[in-house]
């Protein structure tokens, strides 16, 4: 049955979620079944049925594959999942690759169906309070507006419906051009930003300034070189020889203009809001600024967070552990530790950082990390980017009190994920290694873990589902910083990009950025690869870049660490590193156990799938499928 009918039928028997509002808009069980007329004769009725349309947000970035796996930021460690057909460049419209809910064809229209219902009934609405009424309209157009920026960014131009369909019309609709689709998009956020203004705000909740974000957001990817007709036909065989390159591009046009309006919108926002400790005028210490960004990502949940880290959130998860979304499995990072920390924890070993990533991260005094350079090989973690140290679990590095059953073989808490001399001839595999004496099939394949989003509170296990409660930045303040940045670079005001992008670094303990031209965007782009790494942006970016065969396509690199004792030294057991006694070798190796990766100018857009293109034949295919 076609998905529009089927929701149709579903709102006509008037099932839908009751959902409280008491504490947080998304602790929610279903309680009742409300007829559709009903819903819109009451205030909070009204108000759950917008609440159900934010559940399509889903798990945000916490769901147990990442769209990081897809990057030059991590592989994914378990096989099977079905990331090879992407990675490797085999996607096709009868073969499609996984992709997370938040961004699938089906699913997003299903939302936008959803807001739709709203946007066509709160109008019509009879409850009495016009405040609400203004809010929750408001928030649907935020939210249709952000689930077709979604699949924009995944397919390009997609069909653009403004109402519910009813039983007997005609499905059948073609893709809009991806002008018309942002035109549309920015529409609803200039709606929403009006109908949001001076509305009360709720942690988690749409707010004029989430409204705001939003469309610097989709005016910078529409400046992108990706999206100029000319600049990709110039960069892309596949896009040069497409017939229907209006879906995904502008064919013409003024491009500084579309650059001038990114940087207009985003100054607005930046106008408006505060971020997390940007307002220092020399460099944070070490501690400060790996504290700092450890205080960002826990949104200020973890006792080693300023509570102002929320500050950074402009459009969040919330911190929350009551909304299920199948299987009274919750949300909000809880199962984040779970999923990606190390084995020797009992944990998954999920979404692993690759050496491409670690790589970047600069040294400490600004420089960047060279294999070549002997002392940077010799201690290749020493002296790192603060960053670095509250994202990336490697060998050696201080973690939390092992589990009761481990704590006997790993006293000292630190991550092993090398191999290690034992004095006697052999060799001691490292606790959170796939050769782990506890748990030897899901260890990191890459022998890093990621660090970032998971609570660093020594009191919480990160595999008890109970303890962590992470929020999701859908969008923060930080990224409106670089877009500003990145917009001020392409209009050639370089000092005004610097001054900017001098308070993220200084925030995170790290120099002043003082090149220019070419050497400035290549600093910028990585300064945005590190601070927003996890956090699906650099799938995006790479791509609207149109540097991804740089990227994704260098395939994966790990770290192989080994240990051998030093002229008169004694084994330490149970181990622990120790560069007094041991020295360490650090190799790195390529990586093809799960992934041999490749790129594919077809890969710039996802295809649409076979049933989809079957239920409406008037859809068109991507370029290249």
């Amino acid at each position: 049955m076609n998905k529009f009918k089927a929701l149709f039928l579903f709102m006509l028997a008037g099932t839908m979620f009751y959902m409280s509002c008491k504490q947080d808009f998304l602790d929610t069980q279903p309680l009742d079944k409300i007829s559709s007329d009903a819903t819109w004769k009451d205030g909070a009725l009204s108000e759950a049925f917008v609440f159900n349309v934010y559940s399509f947000l889903g798990y945000g970035g916490y769901e147990e594959q990442s769209l990081a796996a897809i990057t030059d930021e991590a592989m994914f460690t378990h096989s099977g999942r079905n990331i090879n057909p992407f990675t490797e460049g085999a996607e096709s419209p009868s073969n499609l690759a996984w992709k997370s809910s938040t961004y699938e064809w089906g699913n997003m229209f299903l939302a936008i169906r959803q807001a739709n219902v709203a946007l066509e009934n709160l109008p019509k609405s009879t409850f009495s309070n016009a405040v609400l009424r203004e809010r929750l309209t408001g928030e649907a157009r935020f939210l249709r507006a952000y689930y077709y920026q979604q699949l924009l960014r995944f397919y390009g131009g997609v069909p653009l419906i403004n109402k519910p369909y009813g039983l007997n019309e005609d499905y059948s609709i073609s893709r809009s051009s991806y002008d018309d689709c942002v035109k549309f998009i920015l529409a609803d956020l200039d709606e929403a930003v009006k109908l949001l203004d001076k509305k009360s705000e709720t942690p988690g909740r749409v707010t004029k300034l989430s409204a705001m974000a939003l469309k610097s957001r989709v005016l910078l990817y529409a400046a992108s070189d990706l999206h100029d007709g000319p600049t990709a036909k110039a960069k892309s065989s596949v896009l040069s020889s497409a017939s229907n390159l209006d879906l995904v591009a502008y064919a013409s046009g003024d491009r500084r203009a579309r650059w001038q309006a990114a940087k207009a919108a985003t100054k607005a926002v930046l106008d408006a809001g505060t971020g997390y400790k940007l307002d220092k005028s020399t460099p944070a210490s070490a501690e400060e600024g790996k504290n700092n960004y450890i205080a960002i990502a826990m949104g200020g949940k973890s006792k080693a967070a300023d509570p102002g880290g929320a500050v950074e959130m402009l459009f969040m998860r919330t911190l929350t552990p009551d909304f299920t979304q199948e299987s009274n499995w919750p949300l909000g990072g809880l199962h984040y530790g779970i999923n990606n920390g190390p084995n020797g924890y009992h944990n998954w070993a999920g979404n692993t950082p690759i050496q491409q990533l670690v790589d970047d991260y600069e040294m400490m005094d600004g420089t960047r990390f060279d294999w070549n350079n002997a002392a940077h090989k010799a201690d290749p973690f020493a002296n790192r980017d603060p960053r670095f140290y509250a994202s990336i679990l490697y060998d050696g590095a201080n973690w939390k009190p092992r589990p009761a059953d481990v704590a006997g073989l790993e006293p000292a808490n630190q991550i092993q994920t090398g191999y290690y001399d034992d004095g006697k001839g052999g060799i001691i595999n490292g606790i959170d290694t796939r050769e782990s004496t506890v748990e030897n099939w899901n260890g990191t394949r890459t022998r890093y873990y990621t660090r970032k989003f998971i609570d660093p509170d020594p009191g919480l296990a990160d595999n008890q589902s109970s303890a962590q409660v992470i929020p999701w930045p859908f969008i923060r303040y930080t990224e409106m910083v670089l877009n500003y940045v990145e917009a001020c670079l392409e209009l050639g005001e370089e000092a005004e990009a610097k001054a900017w992008l001098n308070k993220i670094r200084f925030r995170s303990g790290m120099p002043a950025i003082t090149e220019a031209g070419t050497a400035l965007r290549d600093r910028y782009r990585n300064e945005r690869r590190i601070e927003l790494s996890y956090e699906e942006h650099r799938y995006h970016d790479a791509r609207r870049w149109m540097i991804p065969a740089a990227t994704l396509g260098r395939g994966i690199k790990a770290i192989n660490v080994t240990a051998t004792l030093k002229a008169g030294k004694t084994a330490l057991v149970p181990y622990r590193h120790d560069k007094t006694v041991y020295s360490y070798t650090y190799t790195v190796e390529d990586n093809t156990s799960n992934e041999t990766r490749k790129w594919s100018d077809k890969m710039y857009y996802r295809p649409i799938g076979r049933d989809e293109i079957n239920r409406n034949a008037k859809l068109t295919q991507n370029p290249g499928y």
